[in-house]
């Protein structure tokens, strides 16, 4: 996903737009007198880290205001310093007095995703790829996975009908993981299969049968080692559970071709930036 469609970026920004402006607009911009005169700004970065989201910037100055000119100064996915200017802007006063907050909380939070994501890629075997998962913000997971791909890092299944993914309740309510892994290869339907275990025994019990990827979810290092070694000839192989900036190159040493990390998406702390207007 390194693209996004401009009609879900519209959809989205205006979304959070009306969510600061209803039911009366901004009633303290209102007050300026020289509200309706052009004036230039500059974004700027408050600290290192990566930059995602620009374009969700962008669109909130040009949905308050056509007149807008937002002149980036930097791509999505590339590295910024401190006190660097991340973009440019020209618009009136009204218009990035009402659009600020809402286009930063977008670019920080995407930047953030991004610089997080590039951190742990920088910790693990280039043969090892860093992957999102499902735990997103409610409707902002395309631009989450997009953040995350311009960190560095590869997306998981967008949503559930991408592929099937046999998980540990699936297992339990299902009770026999064997079962259920055979009825996935019989009804397929051209889709990828990925089995999810926790241990050497489960694993044992579905190893040779004609799925693609096996999930190791919270094993120990010795068990993950054991459980790539047994399945590698066969499958892909990915391991998720408990995974931190501490922990992730040694598990990247046991081989695993995949670690899926749900912190780069739901818990991963912003990059703050800051708009400064030009006098």
């Amino acid at each position: 996903m390194q693209k996004l469609n401009q009609s879900y970026i519209k959809s989205v920004v205006k979304m959070a737009l009306e969510e600061d402006l209803r039911p009366r607009g901004d009633i303290t911009t209102n007050l300026i007198k020289s509200k309706n005169e052009m004036i230039k700004a500059r974004i700027i970065a408050k600290q290192d880290g990566v930059i995602a989201g620009l374009e969700f910037c962008k669109a909130a100055f040009k949905l308050i205001g056509k007149e807008t000119v937002f002149i980036k100064k930097i791509s999505d996915g590339k590295k910024i310093k401190k006190n660097k200017m991340i973009a440019e802007i020209r618009a009136k006063i009204k218009t990035i007095l009402i659009a600020e907050r809402t286009a930063l909380n977008f670019l920080n939070h995407a930047s953030g995703i991004a610089t997080l994501t590039d951190q742990f890629v920088k910790k693990t075997s280039k043969k090892t790829k860093i992957c999102c998962t499902r735990k997103t913000t409610p409707n902002l997971r395309a631009l989450e996975k997009y953040a995350v791909k311009k960190g560095g890092g590869y997306n998981h299944r967008f949503n559930l009908s991408d592929e099937i993914l046999i998980k540990d309740n699936h297992i339990a309510v299902n009770k026999n993981i064997k079962n259920i892994v055979q009825r996935s290869i019989k009804n397929r339907n051209g889709k990828k299969i990925t089995v999810e275990v926790d241990n050497i025994n489960q694993l044992k019990k579905i190893i040779g049968l004609k799925f693609n990827r096996v999930l190791f979810d919270n094993m120990n290092i010795k068990n993950l080692r054991k459980a790539v070694k047994i399945s590698k000839k066969y499958y892909e192989t990915e391991a998720s559970g408990g995974i931190n900036l501490k922990n992730v190159k040694k598990i990247s040493s046991t081989g695993v071709n995949r670690i899926s990390i749900g912190q780069i998406t739901h818990s991963a702390p912003s990059v703050d930036c800051k708009l400064n207007f030009i006098s």
